[in-house]
């Protein structure tokens, strides 16, 4: 970890600790090395620091590359291992990017729909996560965070102390998909896209906790 990104980490294990009381569950189920692609659901802009201060590798996260036209925010948010997108445009060069993180073995944090949801609800995925999965090497360990939605909705302008948590999935692994997409027309490898995304955020929508979610103290506690 970079200085700028375990300064953060702490901040944030700590607030989640006081503030929000938070639980994780199975954090062992994250690889400590190589590349891999951590799926989640979106509630909240929690989000992202509740899945990376669940584990203690660190994580790279996706932001608006408009953001990194201000000198002070652009270098802040590259030492904290932040990758550039753009929104508006093609993805090509955010593609890139993320692909670059994984083939170096870095972990990613993405979100199978995109965007927040507007009710807490789990929304459907979109597709854009499947063209990552298929276009690297990584598995998806699919994540699922609770509680974050009512702790600060789109709604809200300033978090609440509610109870969140975080849940990691068993590595997923997608062989069968890239062998077939490789030799594939480009309408059916576009359909598995759409295919593994929902696949993974099938995944997601079973994480729920149980019996086989035995509570974890928080991983450097």
């Amino acid at each position: 970890m970079t200085l700028n990104y375990r300064m953060g980490w702490t901040f944030f294990r700590l607030a989640f600790a006081t503030y929000f009381r938070w639980r994780v569950y199975h954090s062992e189920r994250v690889p400590l090395h190589g590349p891999v692609i951590l799926a989640s659901n979106h509630a909240s802009f929690l989000d992202p620091p509740l899945v990376g201060a669940g584990v203690t590798r660190p994580l790279h996260y996706l932001a608006r590359a408009t953001l990194f036209r201000f000198p002070v925010v652009g270098c802040i948010l590259r030492s904290v291992n932040s990758v550039p997108v753009e929104r508006d445009r093609g993805g090509g060069a955010g593609l890139k990017a993320i692909l670059d993180r994984l083939r170096a073995g870095g972990a990613i944090v993405l979100f199978p729909e995109g965007t927040r949801t507007r009710d807490g609800r789990l929304q459907p995925a979109r597709s854009g996560i499947g063209l990552v999965v298929i276009k690297s090497t990584a598995p998806v360990v699919p994540v699922r965070v609770f509680g974050t939605f009512a702790a600060c909705g789109r709604q809200m302008k300033f978090p609440r102390p509610r109870p969140v948590a975080v849940k990691y999935g068993r590595p997923l692994q997608f062989e069968r998909q890239r062998a077939e997409a490789a030799a594939a027309s480009k309408e059916r490898v576009k359909e598995i896209y759409q295919e593994v995304a929902e696949e993974i955020m099938r995944a997601i929508t079973r994480l729920e906790p149980g019996e086989d979610a035995e509570l974890q103290t928080p991983p450097g506690a």
